[in-house]
């Protein structure tokens, strides 16, 4: 049981993935196939919920003070230029879209940002414009954390009903 959970936190804390893509893996029955590689956990909610958010929000104080500084320092360099080069901007556009939207009211966008599971708007993208808009660290994590809470309970309300539809089709 306890491999299950940590399948689940170490998907959770993956970019581009995260708490998205974990919460499905999660509460979907044994039976379900993934990737051909792995099955669903069948894990209970409530565990899964909280395993998977703890795994996603790990990685965000790190992101918040030190991404931005790597990735600057990186995006001159030869072999991982490109990759940095692109971090970052995706880390300004998402930066630049909140401002734009927000105006003054940065928290609450913030939090929208993370929390409607879209690709690329995620825990660590959300983090990494924060970091680049200079908001302050306590607000920003604040903000990113209801957006994960968010991000769960829509990916777990959609997981469960597509999963339940499927399961009664075959």
């Amino acid at each position: 049981m306890l491999k299950k959970y940590l399948i689940v936190f170490f998907i959770s804390m993956i970019p581009l993935i995260e708490l998205r893509g974990a919460i499905p893996v999660a509460l979907s029955p044994a039976e379900m196939e993934f990737f051909g590689t792995f099955h669903g956990m069948g894990l209970p909610v409530l565990q899964a919920y909280i395993v998977c958010i703890i795994g996603n929000m790990l990685p965000v104080p790190v992101i918040f003070f030190f991404a931005r500084k790597v990735l600057e320092w990186g995006a001159d360099k030869p072999v991982i230029g490109k990759f940095f080069s692109w971090c970052l901007e995706k880390g300004h556009k998402g930066g630049a879209k909140l401002q734009e939207k927000a105006g003054r009211g940065l928290f609450i966008a913030l939090l929208l940002f993370v929390g409607i599971p879209v690709p690329g708007t995620g825990a660590w993208t959300g983090t990494l414009a924060a970091s680049i808009l200079d908001m302050k660290f306590k607000e920003s994590v604040t903000a990113v954390m209801l957006g994960v809470v968010l991000a769960g309970i829509i990916m777990g309300v959609v997981s469960s009903g597509v999963f339940s539809a499927l399961f009664a089709i075959a």
